[in-house]
């Protein structure tokens, strides 16, 4: 049995369970999928993510899952092998998504560079700030991660968030809510106080887009939770009051945030405001993926499903989802570069569509094969 969690008790013990949550990897594979989806400016299939139907997107799915994964990945190893050669795999895990980062950014810039060369078009954003300040100054800046370009600016929040999970999980070990309290503290800061972030030479306000300071809340949160769906075997408890504000609240989300107009359909929207600052998580998105979250892992019905053998294509892509991220940003960037310089005829829309999902859906169950074959020769 496990340990009850409580708002200061320990982690409960690592050998509770040992199993991968499909739910994890199969939302984090549809989120990377809809990540690619809308890394494409004028992309019409961009119009039925998660963004069209409230206030959050896929980017706050994956960070809330990358805190989920790393309490479940990290947080028992801190237990079943010690401090040492748990902060080693920690530090190999963010020195391999750097390198990563690194060729993303340097294929960008050279691939980008090109094209201008050849079609004496320019980007509108993404690496244009970069390349204005020349191709060798632009890739050292984001490399030193001081020039963070559009689309390319995800992965130096998740290193740094991952570096800082060892805090995170001994925090969690003492105060479960203590911890929550200061990172939603300094969440609240951050929304306050826009200066609050780290710089960034790409940017027009001269700060990280995804403004670690407040993205760093959704992190802890996952991890938090993590440790709260293991304790109640799996499921968080549902509470009939909490469940109808949950979904009232996504109601009204929906019916804010919908494109009803690019939709073709009526202007259904109750109040004329803007939509809520991302950069900073802004209360009416966190409030959002906290809702979306405590359904979804309160429902029997998903946790059975996450498991279907349909759905082994996405929980392939959230396995390995740093290559499947690397390998849909090279498919957005190449969707970008075609829209710009063809126009987003539908024929050539379907053609990045259907490229880019299939794509990394099959590269998905390429490396989920390789990697249950490798398995199989360890035994």
């Amino acid at each position: 049995m496990t340990e009850p969690l409580n708002a200061a008790g320990p982690v409960p013990p690592a050998d509770t369970s040992r199993r991968r949550d499909a739910r994890i990897d199969v939302l984090r594979g549809i989120a990377l999928l809809m990540i690619f989806i809308d890394h494409i400016p004028g992309n019409a299939p961009a119009l039925f993510t998660l963004h069209n139907f409230g206030f959050s997107d896929a980017a706050e799915i994956f960070v809330l899952l990358a805190g989920y994964s790393a309490m479940a990945a990290y947080g028992g190893l801190f237990q079943r092998a010690g401090a040492g050669p748990t902060l080693a795999r920690i530090a190999w895990r963010c020195l391999r998504i750097y390198l990563y980062q690194a060729g993303l950014l340097l294929a960008t810039l050279l691939i980008v560079r090109a094209w201008m060369d050849y079609t004496h078009l320019v980007p509108r954003f993404g690496v244009r700030p970069l390349l204005d300040m020349g191709l060798l100054p632009g890739l050292l800046r984001g490399l030193m991660l001081n020039a963070l370009p559009n689309y390319l600016d995800i992965l130096p929040l998740y290193i740094l968030l991952l570096a800082l999970f060892p805090l995170v999980y001994l925090g969690l070990r003492r105060s479960v809510w203590g911890v929550l309290a200061l990172s939603g503290t300094i969440w609240l800061a951050a929304n306050v106080d826009h200066t609050i972030n780290l710089p960034n030479a790409a940017a027009v306000d001269d700060g990280w887009y995804f403004n670690p300071f407040a993205w760093q809340f959704l992190f802890v949160i996952g991890a938090a939770l993590s440790l709260a769906v293991r304790a109640r075997g799996g499921l968080l408890p549902r509470h009939p009051i909490l469940t109808a504000a949950a979904w009232i609240y996504l109601v009204c989300a929906l019916l804010q945030a919908a494109p009803w107009g690019e939709w073709g359909l009526w202007d259904l929207r109750p109040l004329a405001m803007a939509a809520p600052d991302k950069s900073r998580v802004a209360p009416l998105r966190l409030l959002h993926i906290l809702a979306l979250t405590s359904l979804v892992f309160a429902s029997p019905a998903l946790l059975r499903l996450s498991g279907r053998r349909w759905l082994h294509p996405f929980d392939a892509c959230g396995r390995h989802s740093l290559e499947i991220f690397a390998a849909g940003c090279m498919a957005a960037l190449t969707g970008r570069i075609l829209y710009r310089t063809l126009g987003p005829a539908w024929p050539l829309q379907v053609a990045v569509n259907l490229g880019g999902l299939a794509l990394m859906l099959g590269l998905g169950l390429a490396l989920d094969a390789r990697e249950r074959r490798r398995g199989r020769r360890l035994r």
